[in-house]
């Protein structure tokens, strides 16, 4: 999920099933300078638990004392940055200012709705379905299905908060090598879901890296059977044909919002021409990135990932939720 709102999710959802009390901490504006963009959440449990970020470190202390001192029963606005006192304690760069609501999870009155509430956000967003949640300050929280026009991103009137999430951007990577490794690492840093894929006997008996562990299925069973939604991504980095060209036949075919191979102009362009005589259209292939990456002076494995992780980061940036509305899980 985007901006790594799944973990947080997940620990909510444990620390409710505990019975604990929760507050959601959700930033839905900024002015001038902010460490963290508006929807960005931090989540704390009575118990002083905490998992996401809202600053980056200089607000965080303030709202874990805050939210379990006060323990608010409904949702509250809560302005940092606005008074010079603010800018000297909370030390928020170049003067910028941040807005939070701060809702309560699991008051003793409503625990089980919002349980239930956590849940089916959760189940929804597994189900690679985009959700919005409408919060209120009078403490009405509803889930919705969004149109197919929706973006992912947040909307604050002063009295209600309607933020659009998407599934989280799966990664599916195909061949063992320095590069894959080095993508995985940081394209998991950014909160990419990653797996590795690698058919090959020869690379896969070698790989040395058991924190990145391989799928030795075949791309183009693993594209049509996880990979195939406009929130996953997936790269050729094999220097293979054989099994390169296995996985870009069946996800340029899909609604990938990215689909990249590693090589040079010459090499890309001599797939080109390999992947039309195999039968890929030509506006299929429109989609193809190669080279793939941004394009910086790279030369060795770890430069060649950044470039990558970078474009893969500036096109999820743009992705829209363009497909048909689903029915609502929601009975609405």
């Amino acid at each position: 999920m985007t901006g790594g709102h799944g973990s947080v999710i997940q620990d909510v959802l444990s620390w409710l099933e505990q019975g604990r009390r929760v507050w959601l901490c959700t930033i839905v504006e900024t002015w001038g300078s902010s460490p963290r963009p508006a929807g960005s959440w931090l989540a704390v449990s009575d118990a002083g638990q905490w998992s996401g970020s809202v600053s980056g470190g200089c607000l965080e202390e303030d709202l874990l004392r805050r939210t379990v001192e006060e323990g608010a029963d409904y949702p509250l606005v809560v302005d940092y940055g606005i008074t010079d006192s603010d800018r000297d304690d909370f030390q928020l760069p170049c003067g910028g200012c941040i807005r939070l609501m701060v809702e309560p999870l699991g008051a003793v009155a409503s625990a089980n709705s919002a349980l239930e509430h956590v849940r089916q956000l959760a189940e929804t967003l597994k189900s690679r379905q985009p959700v919005s949640r409408r919060v209120s300050l009078q403490g009405i929280v509803e889930l919705e299905m969004p149109g197919p026009t929706a973006r992912p991103g947040i909307v604050f009137d002063g009295e209600e908060l309607l933020q659009t999430l998407q599934p989280e951007c799966r990664l599916l990577l195909i061949g063992a090598g320095e590069v894959a490794r080095y993508v995985a690492e940081f394209a998991t840093a950014a909160d990419f879901t990653v797996t590795l894929c690698e058919p090959r006997e020869a690379f896969s008996s070698g790989w040395g890296y058991p924190h990145l562990p391989l799928d030795r299925r075949l791309p183009d069973d693993l594209v049509a059977e996880s990979f195939n939604d406009s929130w996953c991504g997936v790269l050729a980095l094999a220097h293979d044909p054989r099994i390169d060209d296995m996985g870009l036949l069946a996800a340029l075919q899909s609604p990938a919002f990215y689909v990249g191979a590693m090589g040079s102009k010459r090499t890309s362009d001599t797939r080109r021409e390999r992947l039309l005589s195999l039968g890929i259209s030509e506006a299929d292939l429109q989609h193809l990135r190669a080279p793939i990456g941004i394009n910086i002076p790279s030369k060795t494995p770890a430069e060649i990932a950044i470039s990558i992780v970078a474009d893969l980061i500036t096109a999820r940036h743009h992705l829209r939720i363009t497909h048909e509305p689903c029915p609502s899980p929601f009975g609405k």
